[in-house]
């Protein structure tokens, strides 16, 4: 890669295939949270996560590319730590451990969907800026969500299970 554009489209084939994988994690995830808040947080991603799919594929037409994706080191690494913990963890320290997992996976979506705004603005792809924009937001606003569950509920109950 060598070019602005060159580096867009892999990065976005790179996001494409995370959310992909991010359709069969969070069923996952739902499953093995004990919490019902983050259930129902990691059940509303899941069909927020299908919903950015398609403004993906809609991004990949307005630059004139077929949707692809691409193996994402990144989030392969992400959802195995996930899985250890599923199989490790158990009680208040799996929901704090999945809650934390997730947030890496919104920390990384978000740095990557910044990035790839910025850039399909510098290429002048308009119509793929306002979708990107659009994506980053709702991943902003996701970890907001979860953050805001880590400190009233799940990281509370957490230090209580500490002291017992």
């Amino acid at each position: 890669m060598k070019t602005l554009a060159e580096i867009f489209e892999h990065t976005l084939k790179d996001v494409y295939y995370a959310e992909n994988a991010m359709t069969k994690a969070l069923p996952k995830v739902a499953k093995a949270a004990t919490d019902t808040k983050l259930r129902q947080a990691a059940e509303d991603h899941l069909a927020e996560t299908k919903d950015q799919i398609k403004k993906l594929e809609q991004v990949f037409k307005s630059i004139g590319k077929k949707a692809s994706g691409e193996k994402c080191d990144a989030i392969e690494g992400l959802i195995k730590e996930a899985d250890g913990l599923m199989e490790e963890a158990s009680g208040t320290a799996l929901n704090a451990g999945l809650l934390a997992a997730c947030q890496a996976v919104e920390h990384y979506e978000i740095s990557r969907y910044g990035s790839l705004r910025e850039w399909a603005k510098d290429l002048g792809h308009g119509e793929a800026h306002k979708l990107l924009s659009e994506i980053l937001d709702q991943e902003k606003a996701t970890n907001n969500k979860l953050t805001n569950l880590a400190v009233t509920s799940i990281n509370s109950t957490s230090s209580t299970a500490k002291a017992a």
